[in-house]
């Protein structure tokens, strides 16, 4: 746009949150956010990515705020929009990811006349939403705009919502002094705060540690960075307590020169055989762990029964600060362990293509600094395994389960880390709910190399159907095939403007994904894999 920009609510909105940091805004707009997508593209600096569908927006949103060290904001068209985004905000939420949440709504003197898109947009907003405000005034859009971003970068950290009526976006206001400055998400006194544990809590937690075998320390949250895993290392081998990370991190430090955690098993059996002989579980970071689903007659929370369950630090804490602390006061001559081991053999170029040969090829092929996306579901048992010796890289997962998260995911890494290659593992069912992201990674030209792990079937259904009901559910089978007709992702990718192949050995595989990795832009490989049973 030319000439000065107009003095509205939607320019001091935008303005702001520039002022404060944030760069990118992930969107699938409305007539209701005309007037904010023009004060966007008014404010200098800001990089406003289209998205086909609302749940590319919020997932690559939740990408963004994993990887970088300021949030991105998102803008969407009023309830319907925000319902259709909603399953990743889940997810973004659930892995604390910091999101700047902007939905447009219709203008307040609009409201009664049942306008087909009149909801009550706050209420859709607040179940995956730790902060939701709805602004009246222009004249308040600015200070608004700055609380959401505070709200977001926490602690904790999360999806923030602000509610944008069209009149509120469009009316003016006048500029008032400068103020305070606003905060920094990524100092001190925002996303990174310090404050000092409680009176005990560390000192309790130590205790706890000394106590012998029978102590488990649970990582989670930003305690899975290299700083905290160290922390966490020197713990365990100065008192044999035994640490793991939580089975679905938001984002894992991982690889060469990083010390190694394994994950806690999503499978309830196997979680619970590994947690049976814990007496004191020590929370860092982490949630208490429970069964994904419930299953008739069996308890879903995985504690033992008699464990006693400490929390090391409450949601007002920065974690890894704290368990610096502890470390220094059970470890304080104790060194951590960087990963060292040499990574496994590779399988020969004529194997079978198995999700177990797919992730070694991976593993031998990640480079330094890659972001790894993982949602291949059931075919991804093999990957931490493969994954464990790579290149020094970073590992997000599905975190709330709601999948079609994975190629949204990668845009917004990839944004956030333009420098670091992106590479994306994803399920053939999951990578229907969101394929429009490849239209994304075309048009922004994304360093993302996409395997589509192609089963052609919901196996984690059929899986999850013969654990619940046994024998009787084979007449089920049938219902989670994807193979009437075959998806073919080649001719889907290409249709979307990212260059795909489709491969049939592991030799094929691995000259193709050495090839994508040595091109810029976006690329897709389908990856022909039998079911996991």
């Amino acid at each position: 746009m030319s000439g000065t920009p107009p003095d509205d609510g939607a320019h001091a909105l935008t303005g702001a949150l520039r002022a404060a940091g944030v760069s990118v805004c992930f969107t699938n707009p409305g007539t209701s956010e005309i007037h904010l997508v023009a004060a966007l593209q008014d404010t200098p600096g800001t990089r406003t990515v289209m998205c086909l569908f609302e749940g590319v927006a919020t997932g690559a949103a939740d990408g963004y705020g994993r990887m970088a060290p300021v949030p991105a904001m998102t803008l969407l068209h009023q309830g319907a929009g925000l319902a259709n985004g909603l399953a990743n905000l889940h997810n973004a939420q659930r892995a604390g990811s910091p999101v700047v949440n902007v939905v447009g709504d219709g203008a307040i003197t609009h409201r009664g006349l049942g306008a087909p898109l009149e909801s009550d947009v706050a209420a859709l907003a607040r179940p995956m939403s730790q902060w939701v405000r709805s602004s009246a005034h222009a004249a308040d859009l600015a200070a608004d705009a700055l609380a959401a971003l505070r709200a977001a970068c926490g602690p904790p950290s999360g999806v923030a919502t602000l509610v944008v009526p069209s009149d509120v976006a469009w009316s003016p206001w006048s500029p008032e002094p400068p103020g305070p400055a606003a905060p920094d998400p990524a100092a001190p006194s925002g996303r990174q705060q310090h404050t000092t544990a409680p009176a005990g809590a560390p000192a309790e937690s130590a205790r706890a540690l000394r106590a012998g075998p029978g102590t488990l320390l649970l990582l989670g949250g930003r305690t899975l960075t290299a700083r905290g895993l160290a922390a966490a290392d020197r713990i365990a081998r100065a008192t044999g307590a035994r640490i793991l990370a939580e089975p679905f991190p938001g984002r894992l430090e991982r690889g060469l020169g990083v010390p190694c955690v394994e994950r806690l098993s999503a499978a309830p059996e196997t979680a619970r055989a590994r947690l049976a002989d814990v007496t004191r579980l020590i929370l860092a970071g982490a949630s208490r762990p429970v069964t994904a689903f419930a299953t008739p007659g069996v308890p879903g929370d995985l504690v033992p029964p008699g464990c006693t369950v400490t929390r090391l630090a409450d949601h007002g804490q920065d974690v890894a600060d704290v368990l610096d602390e502890v470390a220094d006061q059970v470890a304080p001559r104790t060194r951590p362990r960087p990963h060292e081991a040499l990574p496994g053999p590779r399988p020969s170029p004529g194997a079978e293509l198995t999700a177990e040969t797919v992730a070694r090829v991976v593993g031998a092929a990640l480079p330094e600094g890659a972001v790894l996306v993982d949602e291949t579901n059931t075919s991804g048992a093999a990957l931490p395994a493969a994954t464990a010796s790579s290149a020094r890289h970073d590992l997000l997962t599905l975190s709330g389960f709601a999948i079609g998260q994975g190629l949204p995911l990668a845009v917004g890494a990839q944004l956030a880390c333009p420098e670091r290659p992106v590479i994306c593992l994803e399920a053939d069912g999951s990578a229907m709910y969101t394929l429009s992201a490849l239209w994304t990674q075309a048009r922004e030209n994304l360093d993302v190399t996409v395997l589509v792990l192609n089963n052609r079937s919901y196996a984690i259904l059929r899986r999850e159907a013969r654990r619940m009901l046994g024998p009787s559910a084979e007449p089920l089978a049938d219902l989670f095939d994807l193979d009437r007709p075959d998806l073919d992702f080649v001719r889907l990718s290409e249709g979307m403007g990212v260059p795909a192949c489709r491969v049939r050995t592991v030799g094929e595989l691995t000259d193709r994904l050495k090839g994508a990795l040595s091109e810029p832009g976006p690329h897709l490989i389908d990856v022909p894999v039998p079911a996991a049973h």
